[in-house]
This record gives structure tokens, C-alpha cells and sequence, in this order.
């Protein structure tokens, strides 16, 4: 029971930890004491870890949960929801060359979105046909490579590393499998689409 309490909380607490970064980022738009950047990065960080430990716990001590299965990609969504729009602003708030950047991330955060939207809407359609329901390889890739970007963005805006070439080869990389992955889950659920549709 405590592995299961432990593994639960390490998924819900996403939540909390991306909202205090969306906070302490925009707090530090007005007042930045030297602590600020460094605290916003490790929630950050430490949001990020928490998809990496929890499924990884879960599996080792079995306690896997349809709650988990079910939670887990939901708070995936609410780190994008949260942090990827943040990031887009303060990238706005410098202004000069880093608005085209935030241009960059908004097309970014918006093809994220939709994608897990689309994603969803599949998903939906398919549950009543016994569909296999679990994450599939790419997505799991696009996750994992997703909260790095996130990471190293604000690493960028705060502190100005990695460069901004870096940043947007890498936001371009995000997107590419980001489209890869709306058409590997389309090809799985499309019997689900095309049933809907007669």
C-alpha cells in the first residue's frame, strides 16, 4: 500500500511543482533575487523526474494501476498545459530576437496540444472495441524528450545557455516527432476512426 501511495504521489505531484514554476517564473519577471532562476529550474527539473521515476517504480516494487496508467499520461498533458505557454511568454518578454523565438514555441505548443487532443479523441473512439490503450514506443519518446526541452528552455531564457541555434534545432526535433507520433497513433486507432465514420 505505501509503494502504491508513494508511487501515486510521485505522478500527482506534477501538478503542484509545474504551478510553482509557472509562479516563480512570472514573480521573477518583477523581482528576481539571485535564488529565483535556480528554484524555478529544479521545480522544473523535478516535475520532469517524477515521469521518469514514477512508471520505473511502479514496474519495479508492482504496483502498476489502471489509476497510474490513466493519471500518468494526464499529467504529462498538464506539464505542456502549464509549462510550455510559460516558456512561450517569457521568451516574448525579452522581446528582440527572442520574439521570433517565441513565435517557434507557440507554433511548438500548439501542435502539442492538438496532437494530444487528436490522440485522445482516438482513444475515445476505440475503448469500446478492446483496443490496446497503452502508450506506444514513439510516444513514449516524444515524453521523454519533451520535458529536456522544456528544461533547457528555461535554462536558455534564465541564463542564456544552451544557444538559441541549439534550442531551436532542438524544438524542431521535438515537432518532428511530435508529427510521427499524431500518424503512428492515427494508423493504430484508424479502424476505431473508420467505424466512427460509417
Amino acid at each position: 500500500m505505501a509503494a502504491k501511495i508513494i508511487v501515486n504521489g510521485l505522478t500527482l505531484a506534477r501538478v503542484p511543482l509545474v504551478l510553482l514554476f509557472m509562479a516563480g517564473a512570472l514573480v521573477a519577471l518583477f523581482h528576481q533575487p539571485p535564488w529565483l532562476p535556480p528554484l524555478n529550474l529544479a521545480l522544473l527539473v523535478l516535475a520532469s523526474l517524477t515521469d521518469l521515476f514514477d512508471g520505473m517504480l511502479a514496474r519495479r516494487w508492482q504496483v502498476t494501476s489502471r489509476f497510474g496508467a490513466l493519471a500518468d499520461p494526464l499529467m504529462d498533458k498538464v506539464f505542456f498545459i502549464v509549462v510550455f505557454p510559460t516558456l512561450t511568454f517569457l521568451l516574448a518578454w525579452q522581446g528582440g530576437a527572442q520574439r521570433a523565438h517565441a513565435v517557434v514555441m507557440l507554433v511548438f505548443t500548439v501542435c502539442y496540444l492538438l496532437r494530444d487532443q487528436w490522440v485522445s479523441f482516438l482513444r475515445a473512439l476505440a475503448a469500446g472495441r478492446d483496443a490496446d490503450m497503452r502508450a506506444n514506443w514513439v510516444g513514449k519518446v516524444r515524453t521523454a524528450i519533451s520535458f529536456p526541452i522544456g528544461c533547457l528552455l528555461y535554462l536558455h531564457i534564465a541564463y542564456g545557455i544552451p544557444s538559441r541555434c541549439i534550442m531551436l534545432w532542438l524544438e524542431a526535433f521535438g515537432l518532428v516527432i511530435n508529427f510521427y507520433s499524431l500518424v503512428v497513433y492515427t494508423r493504430r486507432y484508424s479502424p476505431a476512426l473508420r467505424d466512427a465514420l460509417e
